[in-house]
């Protein structure tokens, strides 16, 4: 399960937590994470297999990072949070280090657990908008449904779509890659 410790944590707090207990750093404040389930690292797989293949096939630049992998963002108050998301796509080698990511991937997925739909759906929709993440994917295997949001010329998450798992979606920051979520096997 998905819990806040306590607030007010730091970047150096989640630096030096325990490395046997992932957890992200949000706003001040820990969340400790569940181990993903079978059907969680099913569909997180497939879709990180799908992305990598089509930038291989393209010769593109961006590279495709599956959890745990840290990303460090600044949101627009220059508050510090660094979260593990199921898939990170990041298009600007400057922003990798041997770290992770420090700075907004072009694209994040998350693969909502039980445990983690209230940071999944709320928390992170804000963070990830106010760090400026291009496009951002919550993809429930359980409701089988997908929602992607879009950030339009403003920064903001103007543009959410809503689809099922029986839909093929246009990934929005790639020209011609259209993910058919009925070839995901769970």
């Amino acid at each position: 399960m998905s819990k806040i410790i306590k607030n007010n944590y730091t970047e150096v707090d989640y630096e030096n937590w325990p490395e046997d207990e992932r957890v992200e750093l949000i706003d001040g404040q820990i969340y400790v994470m569940a181990p993903p389930s079978r059907v969680h690292q099913e569909v997180s797989m497939q879709l990180s297999v799908l992305i990598y293949n089509y930038i291989a096939s393209k010769g593109g630049r961006c590279k495709v990072y599956s959890a745990p992998f840290d990303v460090r963002l600044k949101d627009k108050n220059n508050k510090i949070s660094r979260v593990q998301p199921d898939i990170s796509i990041v298009c600007d080698e400057k922003k990798l280090n041997d770290k992770g990511c420090d700075g907004a991937p072009d694209m994040i997925i998350e693969v909502a657990s039980p445990s983690s739909l209230s940071r999944d759906y709320v928390v992170k929709v804000n963070l990830y908008q106010n760090s400026g993440v291009k496009e951002y994917w919550i993809v429930n295997p359980y409701k089988k449904s997908i929602i992607v949001f879009r950030m339009n010329q403003n920064d903001e998450y103007n543009e959410v779509d809503q689809y099922s798992f029986d839909d093929t979606i246009k990934v929005g920051i790639f020209e011609d890659l259209k993910i058919d979520f009925k070839n995901i096997s769970m």
